[in-house]
């Protein structure tokens, strides 16, 4: 089952649980914060524990939805997106991996939107920077 490595609703991680457990990819979740940052300054930053089935998830939030979820895994970790109608028209129409279109096709419809997860690599750091610019501008 693909869920946080932490797991334990009572101890919120900081960044030394961040670094011990990613690995190399720790400087690429450093990076993606900065991306968001220099994009929409002070985001609200946020550790989210949904319950044991997920575990710990860190969020970046403008004022009233995320921007980005990063998800911590061991030695890895992925980024969520949750995009409405319009932004996801935006990203169909782009130039983006077809497989992440193809996930954002496939994805459950929800009141919120689709959601979206993708492995956070230095080869698709591309992307989900653009995934940021799409999210920001709907």
């Amino acid at each position: 089952m693909d869920i946080s490595i932490f797991t334990d609703k009572a101890v919120e991680p900081n960044l030394d649980d961040l670094k011990n457990n990613l690995d190399s990819t720790f400087d690429l979740w450093q990076q993606i914060v900065k991306i968001v940052k220099e994009q929409y300054p002070n985001p609200k930053e946020e550790w989210n524990y949904p319950g044991k089935k997920y575990g710990w998830s860190f969020r970046l939030k403008d004022k009233k939805r995320a921007i980005i979820y990063l998800l911590p895994r061991q030695g890895y970790f992925k980024v969520g997106f949750v995009f409405g109608q319009k932004a996801s028209d935006q990203i169909m129409a782009s130039d983006i991996n077809s497989a992440i279109k193809e996930d954002l096709a496939a994805a459950k419809k929800y009141a919120e939107g689709r959601g979206i997860h993708i492995l956070a690599t230095k080869e698709s750091l591309s992307d989900i920077k653009t995934l940021i610019e799409i999210k920001l501008a709907n």
